[in-house]
């Protein structure tokens, strides 16, 4: 499996404290069965100044570490950058950080406050449309804003975003009002990538294997596949609060051409083409 949201690097932000505890979750994460990992720091003007400059190099030494201690994971640089104007000045100076391309276009994970969507956020995401950047909206199930009002979602799939959902909202780790968001995306089609947000290796660990096999087992699912219509920018429309009554856009749950699990697959990785301006 690959992770492409996780926080591992340290000291950075509010993941582990040193290379013991990263080298652990890394461990952790091996242990599952995920092989390759895009780490993704915060970036949060005022809170975590984290430009991609500032943690690249760690990258690099966390991945000789890794091949030291035989923990059989790749790792890569990316980021989990917060939504404000600062974006802009990031990416003028090379100092955006992306998870990689998927197509001609650059994934960015962009997180909202979690307690609200910020006014101009669609502004700022046209902007980034502009630039051939496809903003992936990471864990919009936990974000209290589209939990009151999911058709809001509608606003950000017109504009081309993909979605990220966490792995522990789906086995119930966030709640229930966050699981029942997740699983009714997951079943429109909102969903271009699960990862596992993880943090420490308590209560934020970086596993995938118990949401993979409670979407295999509740879908009723040999392979994760789901329409990946929505990230493209055309897809199913929700419509209030939904809930499992919700028709479903597309035919039935679980068909479809994008894959779920594996967006590694399509994202590719970011080599000689990271930071801003292309």
């Amino acid at each position: 499996m690959i992770d492409l949201h996780c926080h591992l690097l340290p000291g950075i932000d509010d993941g582990p404290r040193d290379w013991v505890q990263s080298l652990e979750m890394a461990q952790l994460a091996c242990n599952d069965g995920i092989v390759e990992m895009v780490l993704t720091p915060h970036v949060f003007d005022g809170v975590y100044e984290n430009p991609l400059s500032s943690f690249a190099r760690q990258v690099e030494v966390f991945q000789a570490l890794l091949d030291e201690k035989n923990i059989d994971l790749k790792v890569h640089a990316g980021g989990e950058v917060h939504l404000s104007e600062k974006i802009i000045e990031l990416y003028d100076t090379g100092e955006l950080p992306f998870l990689g391309w998927h197509g001609e276009e650059r994934i960015l994970l962009l997180e909202m406050p979690h307690g609200f969507i910020p006014a101009g956020a669609g502004k700022l995401i046209e902007w980034l449309r502009k630039k051939s950047i496809r903003p992936l909206i990471a864990h919009p199930e936990r974000n209290k804003g589209i939990m009151r009002a999911p058709q809001r979602l509608n606003e950000f799939v017109a504009l081309g975003c993909g979605f990220q959902i966490t792995a522990g909202s789906l086995t119930g780790g966030f709640g229930p009002h966050a699981s029942q968001l997740a699983w009714e995306m997951l079943e429109q089609g909102l969903c271009f990538a699960v990862a596992s947000d993880a943090h420490n290796t308590g209560a934020r660990p970086p596993v995938l294997s118990a949401a993979y096999a409670e979407v295999v087992k509740r879908m009723n699912l040999r392979r994760l596949h789901v329409k990946r219509r929505a990230a493209a920018g055309d897809g199913a429309d929700f419509q209030g609060k939904l809930s499992r009554r919700t028709q479903l856009q597309g035919g039935r749950r679980g068909q479809g051409t994008g894959e779920v699990w594996r967006p590694g697959g399509r994202v590719r990785p970011v080599g000689g083409r990271q930071g801003g301006r292309a």
